[in-house]
This record gives structure tokens, C-alpha cells and sequence, in this order.
């Protein structure tokens, strides 16, 4: 077995260890005994959406989303939403989450067009969220935390053509109003959570890696249980982190 991912724009959009959801994926897998190719795809090179298995692209600066937007509007965004359709599973972290909705707003008001993979659209507010997370989500078959960190000022509002990807018990989440973290379309998500997500939240890698095989297979895959003791008590020394400073601790500044 074998499994291509695609690391879009990886040296403008890698903030916050983002480069790591590209390791967790490729390591749980490689454990397994499945053999992993990891490509790259920046700004103005082509990318291979039809051969990848998993499709991941991180957070970065405006400038750099200036650059990344102007490059999804050619030939390359619209295969990534022919993929997506086609059930590409792919990751989005902040700054490339918005790119995947239908645009952003930046603070001085420019609008940076999107691709619409997600049915959500972006706005820059006068405050950050930045902080600690800790979002609930059903999208693992069964009721699950992720634990990461905000920092952004995009506000995003999510349409009926999609679903939040959880419910934020801490932190501000895609806009500090109606509770919501990140999105889900098809196999494609989208979050707010740096840090860098996957690492801390091993069942969501597997979930991925699980969507990614069944893809490739055509049947539902079981994943060999992985020793992940050490794993998961990372996650749970954040989550404890995270619920001892509590809400007052995390949110807008």
C-alpha cells in the first residue's frame, strides 16, 4: 500500500509547526507499513491532485495569502475542487482555510478570492483571537476533543453547504459568536488549530489516513492499532492545560 501527499505552498504557508500535520500523517502511516510520498507545490508549479491521496495547506502571513490566492484562481485551484469532489481528502489550517472558502477580507479591505471548496467566506476584525482551543467534534464516528492554538483576526461564517467541524469548549473558534470551529465539506476540512494539530490529536490522523485508504481502495479500511501512549498523553496534558486556564485565559485580546 501506498499513499501520496500533497503539501501545497509549504514555504510561504507554514506557520506554527503547520509543517507538522505533514509528518504526523506521513509517520503513522510509515508505522503501519504503508509507504508514504510527500510532495510539494508552490506558488506557480503544478500540482498533481489526481495522484494524491491527501491534500494539505497551512497557515501564513497576508502577503503570502496574496500570492496563494492569485495562484488558486488558474488552472490549479480548479483542479483542487474537481478533486475535492472527486473525494480528495484534505487538511486546511487557517490562512488556508480561507483561501478554500469563497474569500477573504483583509483588514485594510481587500477582498482575496477563494475557491469555494468550503461554503464559508472570511472577514479580518479589529481583534485577535489568539490562545488556547479545545473544540468537540462527532466527525470520527464518535464524540471526540481537538486541542490546538489560535491566532488570527479573520472571522469566518459558514453557509449551509457545509458543517462546523466542532463546537469550541475553549477558545474564540471561527468567529467568537456562534460556537463553531473549523469546517467540514465532503473529505475536506478546515480548522483554526495550529500548534501543530495532528501530532496532538493522533485520532484525527488516523481518520484522515482511514478516508485517504478507503479512497484509494474502494472499502472501508481498519487502521493496526498504533502503541500511542505517549501520544495520547500529550493530548491529555494539553487538554488538562487548556481547561485549567479556561476560557478567561483564552479569546479575543
Amino acid at each position: 500500500m501506498r499513499l501520496v501527499v500533497l503539501y501545497l505552498y509549504p514555504a510561504g504557508m507554514n506557520i506554527y509547526g503547520d509543517r507538522g500535520n505533514v509528518i504526523a500523517l506521513a509517520r503513522r502511516a510509515e508505522w503501519r507499513g504503508i509507504a508514504v510520498e510527500v510532495r510539494e507545490a508552490g506558488v506557480g508549479e503544478p500540482a498533481d491532485f489526481a495522484a494524491a491521496d491527501i491534500a494539505f495547506i497551512g497557515g501564513g502571513q497576508d502577503r503570502e495569502q496574496v500570492a496563494v490566492s492569485r495562484d488558486l484562481q488558474t488552472a490549479k485551484g480548479r483542479d483542487l475542487v474537481r478533486a475535492v469532489e472527486e473525494g480528495l481528502v484534505v487538511l486546511s489550517i487557517c490562512g488556508g482555510y480561507q483561501l478554500l472558502g469563497h474569500y477573504f477580507r483583509t483588514g485594510e479591505g481587500t477582498t482575496l478570492p477563494g475557491i469555494g471548496v468550503f461554503d464559508a467566506y472570511t472577514v479580518a476584525g479589529n481583534r485577535r483571537f489568539i490562545g488556547d482551543v479545545l473544540a468537540e467534534t462527532e466527525v470520527m464516528g464518535d464524540r471526540r476533543t481537538l486541542a490546538g492554538f489560535e491566532n488570527h483576526s479573520g472571522r469566518t461564517y459558514l453557509g449551509p453547504g457545509c458543517r462546523a467541524l466542532g463546537r469550541v469548549l475553549v477558545g474564540c473558534g471561527n468567529n467568537g459568536e456562534d460556537g463553531g470551529e473549523g469546517a467540514v465539506s465532503r473529505n475536506a476540512f478546515g480548522c483554526y488549530l495550529h500548534g501543530s494539530l495532528l501530532p496532538k490529536n493522533p485520532a484525527f490522523a488516523d481518520h484522515l489516513l482511514r478516508l485517504a485508504l478507503a479512497r484509494r481502495t474502494g472499502q472501508p479500511v481498519t487502521l493496526e492499532l498504533l502503541a500511542d501512549d505517549e501520544e495520547r498523553a500529550a493530548h491529555e496534558a494539553v487538554v488538562a492545560r487548556i481547561r485549567q486556564r479556561g476560557r478567561l485565559r483564552s479569546g479575543a485580546i
